[in-house]
């Protein structure tokens, strides 16, 4: 799943990774973060997870719809993010929906309308 989530934050426009708190984290510009992946766990978390921001909203929907999947992160779920487990056989299409949300949250506009026309010429 570490390559799966690698490849679709690596897709995005203008975005880099490097390690933040011991794990790999992708960031907007090499500023703004918008997903951890543990793929050890973290703290009392431990299971292999993502961590990933989301728009308004959306964290809490996710949590309720399907909370053997979604979680509240510690330090960030506060923040509107959602915690994905990886070891409960999270479809890749649904990942990579919820990357991309979490990019789209934090993301400058400029940048979130170069990935629609992309995705409008795909």
């Amino acid at each position: 799943m570490v390559a799966t989530i690698r490849r679709v934050c690596l897709g995005l426009p203008e975005v880099s990774e490097r390690l933040s708190h011991g794990t790999p984290t992708w960031f907007v510009r090499g500023k703004r973060s918008f997903a951890s992946v543990w793929p050890d766990g973290h703290h009392q978390d431990d299971f292999p997870h993502l961590w990933c921001a989301a728009p308004p909203g959306s964290a809490a929907e996710l949590v309720a719809a399907n909370p053997e999947v979604y979680f509240r992160p510690p330090y960030v779920g506060h923040r509107g993010w959602v915690g994905v487990r990886l070891d409960t056989g999270v479809d890749e299409t649904e990942l990579a929906e919820v990357i991309e949300d979490g990019y789209r949250a934090v993301a400058p506009r400029p940048l979130v309308a170069r990935l629609d026309t992309a995705a409008t010429q795909d």
